[in-house]
């Protein structure tokens, strides 16, 4: 049987790689950092790294891996279990409870991963006589954690507030127990912000819940780092934040969702990825602890990173680039044709800096770019050179 699905799926890579929109997964055999070596014609090479969700430059942080060493030998490397038949631990609840604190939420729960987080909301919540009111831009675990609930599905185009209170008031005149409005609160490839003042406002007009992932802003968002919530001023009216320690949170792995008391206790008991994944492993909610120590004192990495990301973006714009504007550390360079994108990525990478072509699906069609993503751990000099090279590629490439 396998024989004739495997000339499908061969017919169907082939189609991917003619049309330029191949993937491939480059190796680098050092530690996550600003700098990387990467394995390119089997031969590895220093590089910087431009292409990393490392915004406070924290992944090799010494005080984080130490704080991973101790967990090892404290906590044991894995639960191989689930949380509630026995795999929950002290330092997992003592991770619930500081972001909680950080959040400005009434409880938090971890999953493995951020997809899983959003993935384990709506079903829990609503059934098919509720509402939710998505961005048409949130991310895929969004849009999947969606699909798997039996709740009215409504759509409002990326950060207009006039659709967004035509779904409401189409939701709301279609009798709607429960609505529940959900948007990222930075889009992950393009760098905007979602205005989550306005979105409250309407929620409250409409008697809406609100929902932000807010994985690419917590840590370095807001005055505190506490995320667009805070930046905003919204941190009391927004019921349920998702988001990851995989980003700006030294860069492991795991979810959460912090909200109301009585929507955490509600996801501890119904929530699919909670009740049938393994636990988080201790070692990341032990480093992520020391983390959020180290965000007390993070204004100085804030400040760097809101730096490198000016410098950045005021440069290439002079250099002609069509970067899409904004000041978030995501700094999309659009190129347009995906074929284009991945031979720039390549020759950027043959200057020595790694970044990505990011092509369909991942973005719309004819909207293929390089997505820049800048960090503290970023030097001034790192930056300059960057966009040397940008502007090098791009003479070889129109050459």
């Amino acid at each position: 049987m396998f024989d004739s699905v495997r000339d499908d799926l061969r017919a169907t890579l082939d189609e991917i790689r003619a049309a330029g929109l191949h993937k491939p997964e480059r190796v680098i055999d050092t530690p996550q950092s600003a700098t990387v070596n990467v394995t390119a014609g089997g031969r590895p090479g220093e590089v910087l790294n431009f292409c990393a969700n490392n915004y406070l430059g924290l992944a090799d942080h010494p005080d984080v891996i130490a704080a991973a060493h101790t967990a090892l030998d404290r906590w044991g490397y894995g639960m191989a279990s689930v949380r509630f038949i026995c795999g929950t631990q002290e330092v997992h609840k003592e991770l619930e409870a500081r972001l909680s604190a950080f959040l400005g939420q009434e409880d938090t729960i971890l999953y493995s991963s951020c997809f899983d987080a959003n993935g384990g909301v709506f079903e829990t919540l609503l059934g098919p006589e509720d509402a939710v009111i998505s961005d048409a831009l949130n991310h895929a675990s969004i849009i999947d954690g969606i699909r798997l609930s039996k709740a009215r599905r409504f759509r409002y185009a990326n950060r207009d507030m006039a659709d967004l209170e035509r779904q409401l008031k189409e939701a709301s005149e279609g009798g709607a127990r429960r609505k529940l409005v959900v948007t990222d609160g930075v889009f992950s490839m393009d760098g905007y912000v979602a205005p989550l003042r306005e979105i409250c406002d309407l929620a409250d007009r409409y008697d809406a819940m609100v929902m932000v992932d807010d994985s690419h802003a917590v840590g370095f968002v807001g005055a505190g780092g506490r995320g667009t919530p805070e930046l905003h001023g919204v941190m009391d009216r927004v019921d349920i934040i998702t988001g990851t320690l995989g980003k700006a949170l030294g860069g492991a792995s795991g979810g959460y969702v912090a909200a109301r008391a009585e929507i955490v206790a509600l996801l501890r008991q119904r929530s699919r990825p909670y009740l049938f994944s393994n636990t988080l492993a201790p070692v990341i909610a032990a480093a992520s602890l020391k983390v959020l120590d180290l965000l007390e004192s993070a204004g100085d990495l804030r400040v760097k990173l809101a730096e490198n990301t000016a410098l950045f973006r005021r440069r290439m714009t002079e250099e002609g680039f069509d970067i899409l504007p904004g000041d978030h550390a995501i700094a999309p360079v659009m190129i347009g044709d995906a074929s284009k994108a991945g031979r720039m990525a390549e020759l950027l990478l043959e200057r020595g800096v790694y970044v990505v072509g990011f092509s369909y699906p991942v973005v719309p069609q004819g909207q293929a770019r390089i997505r820049v993503q800048l960090s503290a751990a970023h030097s001034t000099d790192d930056v300059n050179r960057a966009v040397d090279a940008f502007v090098s590629a791009r003479a070889e490439l129109e050459g």
